[in-house]
């Protein structure tokens, strides 16, 4: 039976180098999440003064600003990227993205002061702006439409499996040791991209039309000597239909540049809107903060699990999440899982906060419950936020977008989400400082049923939709 797993779904033979390719390219996100998962278990180290690898300790208000800078780089990767995506394609992308990534090891290993790692964080979100604005589009517009939601969400679980691996290096491997071992998979991710070709959608815009042919064939196994004719008239009218859609958007255009005009029209005003209210509920039901701050958390609630436990013990979460979603998105679709996960969010951060206003403000005795509780409740909102809002919501800003303006929308969108990412990560401590931890959750669950609401009422679903409509 675990053998027919291999033999169904995105492992059938005719997806198989879909699948490969996708896991080539998302090796990236892997990286990326190792060094998202560094700093939580390396702050400590690095505030004491006895304990840090470094010749210099840090301060309180330094690390802050560790934390948050990141969205800096987001915002300029996100428009960066998207720019070059417009200008030079896929491919360029997918290997610049190598390069602000390998910058950060070597300014972690180097680092002479707090300045060092402040630009390494600003080049860990260049490299995660840019790929949240390649990646998806990419893989969307290579993968087969049964199959798309899945391959999709490969981006968020190597993250999440990255971010564990960060967790757990750094919390046991010496801190020199880290980069050395780490900065030779970005190389090895150029090495693979060289193996692929531009997606088939992309060539037609730049009229090289028997290169697109090429490249349909090969991510659709129609390029070899043993094609069925079911096959080729399968493949001849995927790229007959794609080929019209393109060309029409083209013609309709006074030329190839995007106007205001493709912006501001009512199905491309409406996408937009969706995608703002699904960036904000990626990072303002609360996930992004608690992942960041979540030492803080079970310290206020005063859980008696070990933080570096609880850090790995959420990382597993994370991935069993993803998981999850990858097996449920293409076959009950997107909208019932972001149904689920707004709601799920919600309550368990309305539940937690209400823990931790019996613990803050009622000084209640709740020691039979602080060793296993505040993880149960913290490890259901990962789980259920990485089953929809975490995961689903990249898969859906890429299909709801019209393809004319995709790329450029993405990149907004995401722009969007790196400035909410800064926002969230600079106000959460503040919020829990002034207002308590309590409120602090009954915000995040408030935004979670706001954002429920949007998504039942009008939220398309867009399980199967054509990625060049």
């Amino acid at each position: 039976m675990f053998l027919n797993i291999f033999q169904s779904g995105i492992f059938q033979w005719q997806f198989r180098r879909q699948l490969l390719v996708s896991l080539s390219a998302t090796l990236i996100t892997f990286c990326h999440g190792i060094a998202l998962g560094w700093l939580s278990p390396m702050l400590p180290k690095l505030l004491s003064e006895d304990s840090t690898p470094l010749s210099f300790s840090i301060t309180v208000a330094e690390a802050s600003w560790l934390g948050a800078v990141i969205s800096i780089g987001g915002i300029t990767g996100n428009f960066s990227f998207s720019f070059l995506m417009n200008r030079f394609g896929r491919k360029v992308s997918i290997y610049a993205l190598a390069v602000p990534h390998t910058c950060i090891w070597f300014l972690f290993y180097f680092a002479q002061s707090i300045e060092w790692l402040y630009v390494a964080r600003v080049c860990a979100g260049l490299t995660g702006g840019g790929m949240f604005v390649v990646l998806p589009i990419f893989i969307g517009e290579i993968a087969d439409t049964s199959i798309r939601g899945r391959l999709c969400s490969f981006f968020t679980l190597t993250m999440n499996t990255g971010i564990l691996v960060g967790f757990v290096v750094s919390s046991h491997i010496a801190y020199h040791v880290i980069p050395c071992a780490a900065v030779g998979l970005p190389v090895l991710y150029a090495l693979l991209a060289t193996r692929f070709p531009e997606p088939p959608q992309q060539l037609i815009h730049w009229h090289r039309e028997e290169d697109a042919q090429r490249s349909l064939r090969f991510y659709r196994r129609c390029d070899g000597p043993n094609v069925s004719k079911e096959e080729e008239r399968a493949y001849q009218k995927e790229f007959d239909e794609m080929r019209a859609a393109i060309l029409k958007q083209n013609k309709d255009a006074d030329d190839n540049s995007i106007s205001m005009g493709d912006f501001f029209n009512k199905r491309s005003l409406k996408a937009l809107g969706t995608g703002l209210v699904l960036m904000i509920a990626n990072i303002f039901t609360g996930t992004f903060a608690f992942i960041n701050y979540m030492s803080n958390i079970f310290e206020a609630v005063q859980t008696q699990l070990d933080p570096n436990t609880n850090t790995i013990i959420i990382g597993a979460v994370q991935i069993a999440g993803t998981l999850a979603s990858m097996y449920l998105v293409d076959r009950y679709g997107r909208k019932i899982l972001l149904i689920a996960s707004c709601a799920g969010s919600g309550i368990g951060a309305a539940a937690f906060g209400l823990y931790a206003f019996y613990v803050e403000e009622l000084n209640a005795d709740m020691s039979a419950f602080s060793a296993w509780l505040p993880v149960c409740l913290m490890a259901f909102i990962i789980f259920i936020a990485n089953v929809g809002v975490i995961s689903v919501t990249m898969v859906v800003l890429v299909e709801i977008l019209p393809q004319r303006i995709r790329a450029v929308a993405t990149s907004f969108c995401l722009g969007c989400l790196s400035f909410f990412a800064f926002t969230s990560l600079k106000t959460f401590p503040l919020m829990m400082v002034h207002l308590g931890l309590a409120a602090t959750m009954w915000f995040s669950a408030v935004i979670s049923a706001i954002c429920l609401f949007y998504v039942v009422v009008c939220l398309e679903e867009t399980k199967g939709r054509s990625m060049y409509d």
